[in-house]
């Protein structure tokens, strides 16, 4: 039944009162007599009081329906204050449930989300102290995990945000393998010392990344990679190895450690909980990796594979896999004492200092590569911002430009070994004049909105000078906005214009997004 409404009630059952008659005055004659009503006994209430009584018994009867209580829909209670005896005496009025408001969307993952456990140990600690400055900064976090107490003179030139810890006596565990080193067990069980050591912390962490000593990080483009995942479920993130051959000796399906391994923080605890039986386990297993690697396979998490990790199992000269880098934006890089300075004419500290300035710059862009074509000229360009660029005569056709040239040699060396990659590959020309004309980065500034790169020409030894593709030409200045980039919004190269120039010792080059239909062709 539907509530009761007193104005409608009102409005339906209270009539106006009839008007007043003199008594007086002589009654008018009826048209249409009627017999005389019947005599009205006197106990009975006259009709006029009946009429004006009307009124009163409306509200009395409206009163009590209109503050009944339903079961479903509690009303309100009064606007008018009770007074105590009646709040003392009569039952309380509901008051309207509140409904919960939704939970507020977590945060973007930011770098105080985020815990590094690094190893390391009192040997190699002064020799990465200066890699390790140029990555970290606050607010992101890392422990590093040595073998034994570090040299009092390497402690206080610890970076911000860096804390030294001594690896707990791994030495119960059992260790196998006939070529690989029992410090394996110790850097697996970084995770079950450091993960309950936090785990009281407010708020939580977000993501524990694993890595050592030598991994430098592109602390942007991580937390970009990062940021597409949700951290609240198991994800288990790196990168195989380059080396076709080091992934069939070890596994496809692992990510490679040095790379630097991300592990959701619930996925961590479970992984620290869990971790001493697995590694009691796998005794026969190579290295920390394998044995992380298989402790989460048992929990039930597979590798998620995320381009930017590089492990670089890699010899000598790299910068034919830093010139063709994936669109995916670079996270990390590996075993550069293991291969030659990025830069030619400088040690590996110094190089490394001078990939960092353009890191830094413009984290989303480093190593991108971007093709452009002189029609006129007939010219290919190649640009790896913030490294190098390479200049070639006559057509290169984009998909040759985006394999890898093979300008290293691999990981492990011998008769047995494959010379098989992970990765499109093509043969780097022993003869220098067969060569394109390269350049590498010189200079960096920034201003109005622009960011204007110059890379000098790295003259070949070996070709005579008559031989030397574009002789001429000694510098390159490219020019390009800061590149942002969205998490989950889809990766597509930027296409470029070389500026018509009379000079043939300079030429410009402008980054540009390309049209909606364009192509990254001489001919299209």
């Amino acid at each position: 039944m539907d509530s009761f409404r007193p104005g409608r009630f009102v409005a339906s059952f209270v009539p106006f009162p009839p008007p007043l008659l003199d008594p007086s005055l002589p009654s008018p004659p009826n048209p249409n007599p009627t017999p005389p009503p019947m005599a009205t006994p006197s106990h009975v209430v006259p009709l006029r009081a009946l009429l004006f009584a009307l009124p009163l018994l409306s509200v009395l009867i409206a009163f009590p329906l209109f503050y009944r209580r339903s079961p479903l829909t509690p009303l309100p209670p009064p606007l008018r204050a009770r007074s105590a005896a009646a709040a003392l005496t009569s039952p309380p009025v509901p008051l309207p449930v509140p409904i919960p408001a939704p939970e507020d969307e977590p945060q973007p993952t930011s770098l105080r989300h985020v815990l590094f456990g690094v190893a390391s140990s009192r040997r190699t600690l002064p020799l990465r102290l200066p890699l390790l400055r140029l990555w970290l900064r606050a607010p992101a976090r890392a422990f590093l995990f040595l073998d034994a107490p570090p040299p009092a003179t390497s402690l206080p030139d610890l970076p911000p945000g860096l804390a030294v810890r001594v690896s707990a006596d791994a030495s119960r565990f059992p260790y196998t393998h006939p070529r690989g080193l029992p410090s394996a067990v110790r850097v697996a069980r970084i995770a079950a010392e450091l993960v309950p050591a936090l785990g009281h912390e407010a708020p939580a962490p977000r993501w524990l990344v694993l890595a050592d000593d030598d991994t430098a990080f592109v602390l942007p483009n991580l937390l970009r990679a990062l940021q597409g995942y949700d951290h609240r479920e198991p994800w288990y993130l790196g990168a195989r190895s380059e080396s076709a051959a080091q992934n069939a000796w070890h596994g496809f399906a692992m990510a490679y450690g040095g790379a630097g391994i991300a592990v959701s923080w619930p996925l961590a605890r479970r992984l620290a909980r869990a971790l001493d039986s697995c590694v009691l386990r796998y005794p026969h297993l190579y290295g920390s990796d394998a044995r992380i690697y298989a402790c989460l396979a048992e929990l039930g998490v597979e590798l998620t594979h995320e381009p930017g990790f590089h492990q670089i199992d890699l010899h000598g000269d790299i910068s034919g896999l830093l010139r063709a880098h994936p669109l995916s934006p670079l996270v990390s890089l590996h075993h550069l004492d293991h291969v030659y300075p990025l830069y030619p004419g400088m040690d590996r500290a110094r190089a490394m200092q001078h990939f960092f300035r353009a890191a830094n710059a413009d984290p989303a862009r480093i190593l991108q590569q971007t093709v452009c074509y002189d029609h006129k000229q007939y010219l290919t360009v190649s640009v790896a911002w913030g490294y190098s660029v390479q200049v070639f005569k006559g057509n290169v056709l984009l998909p040759d430009l985006l394999a890898v040239q093979k300008t290293f040699v691999p990981w492990k060396r011998g008769r047995n070994v494959t010379d098989v990659y992970m990765f499109d590959t093509k043969h780097y020309p022993r003869n220098e004049c067969k060569r394109g004309a390269l350049f590498f980065l010189k200079t960096i500034s920034s201003g109005g909105g622009k960011i204007e790169t110059t890379y000098n020409r790295q003259p070949p030894r070996k070709c005579s000078p008559d031989l030397i593709p574009l002789k001429n030409l000694r510098l390159i200045k490219v020019t390009s906005e800061r590149l942002h980039l969205v998490p989950g919004k889809a990766l597509r190269r930027h296409c470029c214009d070389i500026v018509p120039s009379s000079s043939d010792t300079t030429m410009d080059v402008n980054i540009r997004k390309c049209k909606d239909d364009e192509l990254i062709a001489m001919h299209s």
